[in-house]
C-alpha cells in the first residue's frame, strides 16, 4: 500500500439514515423482482465488482489469478457465492422492519469476514456500490430518484453495521483504536473512479505485535 505523504486526518464514522417505512416498502417491493433473477444479478455484482477492484479477487482461490470475467463466471465457486451474497441481502431486506435482526445478520457477516476471511472492510464500501449500480441499470424502470434514495441508505446501512464488527473485534483484542488516520492508495486497483485517498483507522495494540484485525479503512 503506498501512503500519501504529508496527508493526515481524523477517522470519521460514517451513519447510516433511518429509513421511513415508505422506503423499507419500496426496498422490499423492487428487491422482489431482483431476487427472482438473484443467481445471475449476483454473477453481474460480482464480476464488475472484480474488473473494478481486481484486488478483492485475493480473497478467492479458485480465480484470484484468472484476469477474464467471463472465465471467471464460470468459476462454481463464483455462483456459489453469488448465491450467498444475495441470500444475505434477501435475508436483510425480509427483515427490514426489524432492526435487531438485520443488525444480527450483519454482524455474522462481519465478524466472518474480519476473523476468518481477513477480508479488508474497505471493500463493502465497494462492494455495496457495485451492488446498488447494477441493480439500479438492470432494473432501470423501478429505480426512481425516491427508490435510489432508499437503497442508497440500505446500502449505508449494511456498510456501517458489517464494519462496525471490524472495530469491536479489535477493541475486545486490544482495547484500544487510534483515531489518528492516513491517507492510503487502494491494493492493486487498476481503476479506480472514486478519490484516490482512503482514510484507514490505525489499530494501536502492542501485544504480540498487534491485533490482528483488518484494518479499518474509510471514505
Amino acid at each position: 500500500m503506498e501512503k500519501v505523504q504529508g496527508e493526515m486526518e481524523i477517522e470519521r464514522w460514517e451513519r447510516s439514515e433511518e429509513l421511513s417505512d415508505a422506503e423499507k416498502k419500496v426496498i422490499q417491493e423492487t428487491w422482489s423482482r431482483v431476487y427472482t433473477n438473484c443467481e445471475d444479478v449476483g454473477v453481474s455484482i460480482l464480476i464488475r465488482f472484480f474488473v473494478q477492484f481486481p484486488s478483492a479477487k485475493q480473497y478467492f482461490s479458485q480465480f484470484k489469478h484468472m484476469e477474464d470475467p467471463l472465465e471467471m463466471e464460470r468459476t462454481p465457486q463464483l455462483r456459489k457465492h453469488a448465491r450467498r451474497v444475495m441470500g444475505a441481502v434477501n435475508t436483510v431486506v425480509e427483515n427490514i422492519n426489524d432492526s435487531e435482526k438485520v443488525s444480527s445478520v450483519l454482524a455474522l457477516v462481519g465478524k466472518a469476514h474480519a476473523l476468518k476471511h481477513k477480508v479488508e472492510p474497505v471493500y463493502f464500501k465497494f462492494f455495496t456500490g457495485v451492488m446498488l449500480e447494477v441493480i439500479a441499470e438492470e432494473y432501470a424502470n423501478d429505480f426512481t430518484p425516491e427508490v435510489q434514495r432508499a437503497w442508497t441508505k440500505l446500502k449505508s446501512l449494511i456498510y456501517t453495521h458489517v464494519t462496525a464488527t471490524y472495530k469491536e473485534s479489535c477493541q475486545r483484542t486490544c482495547g484500544s483504536w487510534n483515531q489518528a488516520s492516513e491517507f492510503i492508495g487502494p491494493v492493486g486497483a487498476t481503476q479506480w473512479p472514486r478519490p484516490r485517498e482512503l482514510a484507514v483507522g490505525m489499530c494501536v495494540c502492542r501485544k504480540n505485535g498487534g491485533c490482528s484485525a483488518p484494518k479499518l479503512w474509510l471514505l
